[in-house]
């Protein structure tokens, strides 16, 4: 008589038949020494990472103290109730799937794992090529939705993916460190100016990784509170603090396994750099308003357009986090000293928008190329972006011309200095532009300026910017 406990030793009759779609964090929690040993032995096998633990306080410490893809959960668990594990995982690790699995099968408990949350439920005794179609579901399924959340994260940037052919010197030699680094899991610190493409060479890091196919994240630390800046990074607790109506993983917790961008490192708050230091340290963190140890696995890229060096003498920058970060050290130049990139850039975007915008732009003009060529570009790659999504928008015909580049006349270029008969208003809509053309964001922009958003926004309505 088979154990209803066992799980059947066959193999798969086909060898040669694929695994998970990717390799998935799994948790298994099940009293029975024999079926945590199997289905350790089978998951490994498939290429999955497994913890496994025999009781339910076990179950649930691991499950909130690591991020896992998948939990295989025995429905009794001793004298405890395997089934409220489901909820537990529900509310602490919400992109955890849970599949319970019991040998004690009914219609009753299959409905309340699933009412709780489970994303499957099997019954005992199973086979491996059972667990193994389970978890390549739950790999793919993983996989998508870490491809929905990025293509998200780039809507809402509503970036184009520009090429990184590059006829600069110096940017290829960026370029050859960056492909080095990602081959290994240092950490990698971006220098440049603001607008210089730091977050697209994290983005290609990443992606030339074996880190490839799990999450990246990026997080600006200038444009956000100290508060909201903890809650992102490191997520928070239920009622951490006003508006806190729900846990929230944090971008450390979503980016287990892959990795994690920030942007602008040297605006981090003095009391984060110490918790993301400890993080580099140990991969160990806790949830703003929480008490319990969580751990991740996640790969750390920075970058800054600040000289950390003299926030280390003045004190602003810690020097242990700054030898943590300054691992690899790539220096990207400023547009200026691309000029052969200059208009391969600007017709990428001048694509990319007039498909956007439904438009008919396909090139510029001979005068608009000289002028474009000719710039000096103190925003660098985001000014460029900014001014041809302008110039698509507001230009007609098939060509953009020198008049739908305003900022390039020889006028506009002239820098006024300070004492040069022109008026307060004309200097104020200068200096705006040029902040406005080297921050990403209106709040860090506003910031910049010294004035709220709102005030931002009247000044840009009364100069038509």
């Amino acid at each position: 008589m088979t154990d209803p406990n066992s799980v059947e030793s066959t193999e798969p009759e086909s060898r040669g038949e694929k695994t998970a779609s990717r390799s998935l964090h799994i948790l298994v929690i099940d009293d029975d020494p024999n079926i945590r040993k199997t289905l350790t032995f089978a998951l490994e096998k498939g290429g999955h990472q497994v913890v496994a633990v025999g009781n339910y306080q076990d179950g649930l410490t691991e499950g909130t103290q690591q991020v896992f893809d998948l939990a295989l959960v025995d429905v009794r668990l001793g004298d405890r109730n395997g089934l409220a594990l489901v909820s537990d995982f529900q509310s602490d690790a919400p992109w955890m799937k849970v599949v319970v699995i019991t040998a004690y099968a009914s219609i009753e408990s299959a409905v309340d794992a699933m009412k709780r949350g489970a994303t499957d439920y099997i019954p005992k005794p199973f086979e491996p090529e059972e667990i193994r179609l389970v978890t390549e579901q739950i790999g793919r399924l993983r996989a998508l939705e870490t491809q929905v959340d990025e293509l998200q994260d780039r809507l809402d940037r509503s970036e184009p993916k520009l090429s990184l052919e590059t006829n600069s010197v110096e940017m290829q030699q960026s370029l050859d460190m960056a492909r080095k680094a990602a081959e290994s899991e240092a950490i990698v610190l971006l220098r440049g100016e603001s607008g210089t493409g730091k977050t697209l060479i994290a983005r290609a890091i990443h992606d030339w990784s074996a880190r490839r196919g799990k999450p990246f994240g990026v997080v600006s630390c200038p444009t956000l509170s100290e508060e909201l800046l903890a809650s992102e990074l490191f997520g928070h607790e239920k009622g951490a603090f006003t508006g806190a109506v729900r846990e929230k993983p944090g971008r450390i917790a979503t980016c287990d396994q892959g990795t994690l961008f920030l942007d602008e490192i040297g605006e981090l708050p003095p009391a984060l750099q110490a918790k993301l230091l400890r993080f580099i340290q140990s991969r160990e963190f806790e949830r703003v308003g929480g008490e319990t140890t969580l751990q991740a696995d996640v790969r750390i890229i920075t970058a800054t357009n600040r000289n950390l060096e003299t926030a280390v003498e003045e004190g602003s920058f810690r020097e242990d986090l700054y030898y943590r970060i300054n691992v690899v050290d790539i220096a990207l130049p400023p547009l200026r000293n691309r000029r052969d990139d200059i208009l391969p850039l600007a017709r990428q975007f001048l694509e990319f928008f007039s498909r956007v915008n439904h438009t008919n732009h396909t090139d510029f003009t001979a005068e608009a190329r000289e002028a474009l060529q000719s710039y000096l570009w103190p925003g660098n790659i985001r000014e460029l972006r900014n001014m041809v999504e302008r110039a698509v928008i507001l230009g007609e015909g098939e060509h953009v011309g020198l008049k739908d580049l305003p900022a390039l006349s020889p006028d506009e270029q002239r820098v006024p200095r300070i004492g040069d008969p022109i008026t307060l208003d004309e200097l104020e809509e200068l200096h705006i532009r040029r902040v406005l053309a080297n921050t990403e964001t209106i709040q860090e922009a506003a910031e910049t300026l010294g004035i709220d958003p709102a005030t931002l926004w009247r000044r840009r309505k009364a100069y038509n910017i």
